[in-house]
């Protein structure tokens, strides 16, 4: 069987510098074959090609949903469509000054509220504006997807044939090399050691050493490609094919996904 299968290494303000990187490939039984890379500088370009008739299970590395608890503490909308538009008709810095107080009024060491599965995949809650900024990625990204029609299983129903999933590349990566740094958009920090931990990783994948049981193929090539781009943001969205493969191989309508989604919050995959 061959499906088309995506990653997605999303960026809220993308540039020539740190593009929106896109992992293409298909899906071969328990190999999962990468076709190439693409890199989009703007966030036009991305919803473009999201919007574009096409098959495909992609993992997008952004959160599609707030915590449930920072939602109703806030009076939004509990419907998740109708909570991602008051969502997006906010400024980020509308967000980030709600946001500020919500945390500002907590004890030290609960400040963020959390989704349900942060705790088990190790994400970032989605309500942090900062290092990462998840929260602006959020407020980019899902307006496009809803624009795209795309389908976005759990949360909001679209074209079938266009299935986007939230991944996280820190939960496969940590499975492979635990806690190693393997990447840095700091040059200064683009290490010998990041270097090994990426040749590491890359092993691990080819191997089909992680509990999704799928082998990543690639070419020398692309071996080489995916190493020397020190910012990890190739391998990122690598790992988030790998997720979508992993999703598109238990298919609709759970697509690997708990019985039980919170439909406000959505779920990482594998996680």
């Amino acid at each position: 069987m061959t499906s088309s299968v995506v990653g997605c290494d999303f960026s809220s303000s993308p540039t020539r510098r740190k593009p929106i990187v896109l992992a293409f490939g298909a899906r071969r039984s328990d190999a999962v074959v990468l076709d190439r890379i693409e890199k989009m500088p703007t966030l036009e370009d991305w919803a473009r090609w999201l919007a574009q008739p096409d098959d495909w299970v992609g993992g997008f590395d952004v959160p599609f949903g707030l915590p449930r608890e920072l939602v109703e503490h806030l009076g939004w909308p509990l419907q998740w469509a109708d909570c991602m538009a008051h969502y997006a008709s906010l400024s980020r810095a509308q967000i980030r000054d709600t946001f500020a107080a919500f945390c500002d009024a907590r004890p030290v060491g609960g400040k963020f509220a959390h989704r349900a599965f942060d705790k088990q995949a190790g994400s970032s809650p989605s309500m942090k504006w900062v290092n990462p900024p998840v929260a602006y990625m959020l407020h980019a990204a899902v307006p496009h997807l809803m624009a795209a029609g795309v389908h976005l299983p759990g949360l909001h129903a679209g074209d079938a044939r266009r299935v986007a999933l939230e991944a996280y590349p820190g939960l496969l990566a940590r499975e492979l090399i635990e806690r190693r740094s393997y990447k840095s958009d700091d040059a200064a920090k683009q290490t010998p050691e990041r270097l090994i931990a990426r040749k590491d990783l890359l092993e691990a994948l080819e191997t089909g050493r992680s509990r999704l049981a799928l082998r990543l193929k690639i070419t020398h090539a692309q071996r080489d490609a995916l190493v020397q781009d020190a910012s990890g943001d190739s391998l990122d969205a690598v790992l988030c094919m790998i997720q979508a493969a992993w999703a598109q191989r238990h298919g609709a309508p759970s697509w690997g996904l708990p019985a039980q989604v919170d439909p406000l919050e959505g779920w990482i995959l594998t996680a």
